[in-house]
């Protein structure tokens, strides 16, 4: 067996459990109940998700303030927000 059968037998197997996982979510009884329990914690991922995105947003603008004063106490013509071009989509 080489490589390449290796990795195509993987993919078949991973592909063929998630499939297992989705079909069990989505069309059982027992599945739908499981996700409805579950579905309040994935909301709550999401939320603290959102809000370490507006952290790191935060610091990023701190980041860039300090760099500012910075350059304006040791008088360089540097630019004077490195991080300004930081610009991030949303992913939900």
């Amino acid at each position: 067996m080489n490589e390449n059968s290796r990795v195509v037998m993987a993919a078949v197997v991973a592909g063929a459990v998630l499939g297992g996982i989705a079909g069990y979510l989505l069309f059982t009884d027992h599945g739908r109940a499981l996700r409805r329990q579950i579905e309040p914690a994935l909301d709550d991922v999401t939320r603290e998700l959102n809000s370490f995105r507006s952290t790191v947003h935060r610091a990023a603008a701190a980041a860039s303030e300090g760099w500012r004063l910075l350059n304006d106490a040791l008088g360089d013509g540097g630019p004077s927000l490195p991080y300004s071009g930081i610009r991030q989509t949303s992913p939900f």
